[in-house]
């Protein structure tokens, strides 16, 4: 494959829709687009200050989401699968996608129906992919997905979800593989043992930028200080308009990496 630059991550500017975006686990509360162009401009400026190049797909303004560029694919080494959204109006997001990988020179995938699957509902460290089954994301995806992956050495986890929208919603990973989770959003099913419990929801979702730097939300100022103490950089960016729809900031990028059969976030 031709293959990407150094650490390069996929982004989609913001719908001026995006207020009629969707929402399950809250309530609706008003989102101001402007402003939501402008906090994603400031998202990007942090990935490229910060060593990332960053690609843009095709926007997709007659789709309220389509700045959650993370739900419309799940990358694994050189192979891109593309997703098939849980919600039917998000599918028309994944045919943009496709055509930056392809042009990068991915092999491409897909899950099929009757499987539906959103990219924010799989998390990975190392080899291991949990894919979180709730309003999204069904086992048949699941089945898929580990027939794709399976076969290239990852080890494929299904984790029932009630209380989030993803599971990407409720927990990611440190550089080191330690989850962080909200207490409130702990979910009978996580099985993880290495578990760092945060003060706020926001505070669990983290892009990790390198070993040493994590992207977090603004909003979470107590678990920023709580992983600087455990001597990681900290980049912090307002994402509030975002925030409403059920956004965070691993949902505004697709982290793609040089190296096959090492994939995370």
């Amino acid at each position: 494959m031709t293959g990407p630059p150094h650490r390069t991550a996929l982004v989609r500017s913001p719908s001026p829709r995006m207020a009629e975006g969707l929402v399950t686990h809250i309530e609706r509360t008003p989102a101001d687009a402007d402003l939501a162009r402008r906090q994603w401009e400031g998202y990007v400026a942090a990935l490229r200050e910060h060593g990332w190049t960053t690609l843009e797909v095709e926007p997709a303004d007659d789709c309220p989401d389509a700045a959650f560029v993370e739900d419309t694919v799940v990358m694994y080494g050189d192979l891109a699968v593309l997703a098939l959204p849980g919600a039917p109006q998000r599918r028309p997001e994944t045919a943009g996608t496709e055509v930056v990988l392809r042009d990068l020179g991915y092999e491409v995938a897909r899950i099929a129906a009757p499987g539906t699957l959103d990219g924010g509902d799989v998390l990975k460290h190392g080899r291991d992919v949990w894919v979180g089954l709730g309003g999204r994301t069904n086992t048949a995806a699941l089945d898929q997905l580990a027939a794709l992956l399976e076969p290239r050495g990852a080890r494929v986890h299904g984790v029932p979800l009630t209380k989030v929208l993803h599971l990407k919603s409720a927990v990611t990973a440190l550089p080191d593989g330690t989850v962080l989770v909200h207490p409130p959003l702990h979910e009978g099913t996580f099985a993880w043992t290495d578990v760092l419990e945060v003060p706020e929801e926001p505070g669990s979702h983290v892009v990790v930028l390198d070993e040493e730097t994590v992207l977090m939300s603004a909003a979470a100022p107590r678990t920023a200080a709580l992983l600087r103490d455990r001597g990681l950089r900290v980049v912090a960016v307002d994402i509030s308009e975002f925030e409403k729809l059920e956004g965070c900031v691993t949902c505004l990028s697709v982290r793609l990496r040089e190296a096959p059969g090492q994939p995370a976030g």
